[in-house]
């Protein structure tokens, strides 16, 4: 699961009553996110319920879903959003359907009070796991089975837990750091403005520090000087030398870190950049060009057909369908 894949994901999300609209959106919506930056469908998933309808979310608001659980299905991630009154949305026959999913599923997760179906169901026995930070005492008294530990979250085997929404969203973009790289995983976090990319084992009742100490600075700081000059790119020169290193030395950090060169990543920005102007807005092609820094229509096309797979026409037509 946590390597290098085109293969598209399938992700079946079971959504329980009195769950938190938030934990939901970390899970769901940077999968919806990694397919837009990376133009393709890296990741398929169902939304779904115990029953099939609507979901009443803790702060009241329903939830639509796809359809009912269907247990028997196979799929490679079976998550399981929980928050507030899990023993009462729990009765056997759903922790047996847990289970039963468990086994046609690659990997399974528990988020926030998630990790408490999880455990009901036998499936973090004698496994590391989390919750959310004001239930791990209860947590750890009520299965002394389970090694509960107070990290963001954790992988233990085949089984995932997360003690709630930022950690999900971490747990999230270490997925798709893992699966399609570094610099998609940078470019989902941007779209949240989210600076954190925290560790699992950072503990969670932590104040958010925010990116700085947990990036390689000058690498942090070519990306922002990049962002800042996506209409007039820069040489790569220039640019180390704005953060007082040499090329060869940013070229190097750029591999260790983003997996690929200064430039490479340079011209990604300016084309995920490109890509929103022409799914979200009605700009033509000649000022979509000016404003991402290249010569002319053609060259842009030239460049987005060769990341994306298509031409610049395709995808604004995409996005009126």
């Amino acid at each position: 699961m946590f390597r290098r894949s085109d293969r598209p994901l399938g992700a079946t999300i079971l959504v329980l009553p009195d769950a938190s609209l938030m934990s939901l959106a970390a899970t769901l919506d940077p999968l919806r996110a990694a397919n837009r930056v990376s133009g393709a469908e890296c990741y398929r998933w169902r939304v779904v319920s115990v029953d099939g309808k609507p979901v009443a979310t803790s702060c009241g608001l329903p939830v639509q879903v796809d359809g009912p659980f269907r247990p028997q299905e196979a799929c490679d991630l079976l998550i399981v959003v929980a928050a507030f009154n899990v023993a009462r949305h729990v009765a056997p026959a759903v922790l047996a359907a847990v289970r039963q999913g468990a086994r046609r599923a690659a990997l399974v997760g528990g988020v926030e009070a998630g990790s408490w179906v999880l455990a009901r169901a036998g499936l973090l026995d004698q496994r590391q796991a989390t919750t959310h930070w004001e239930d791990l005492e209860d947590f750890a008294a009520r299965f002394p089975q389970v090694r509960a530990i107070p990290d963001r979250w954790v992988i233990d085997g085949a089984v995932f837990t997360t003690g709630g929404a930022a950690p999900t969203l971490d747990f999230m973009l270490a997925l798709i750091r893992a699966r399609q790289g570094f610099a998609a995983a940078l470019n989902v976090a941007s779209l949240y403005v989210y600076e954190e990319m925290r560790l699992p084992s950072d503990a969670q009742p932590l104040v958010s520090l925010g990116r700085a100490g947990r990036m390689e600075s000058r690498v942090a700081h070519a990306i922002g000087i990049m962002e800042a000059n996506l209409d007039s790119p820069l040489p790569i020169a220039s640019i180390a030398a704005q953060v007082k290193c040499s090329s060869r030395t940013l070229e190097g950090l750029f591999r260790d870190i983003v997996q690929t060169s200064p430039a490479a990543y340079y011209q990604s920005l300016r084309l995920q950049a490109a890509r929103r102007l022409i799914t979200d807005t009605d700009l033509g092609m000649a000022e979509i060009a000016v404003r991402t820094g290249f010569a002319s229509i053609a060259s842009l096309s030239r460049a987005f057909r060769r990341r994306f797979g298509h031409p610049p026409t395709a995808a604004r037509r995409g996005s009126k369908a």
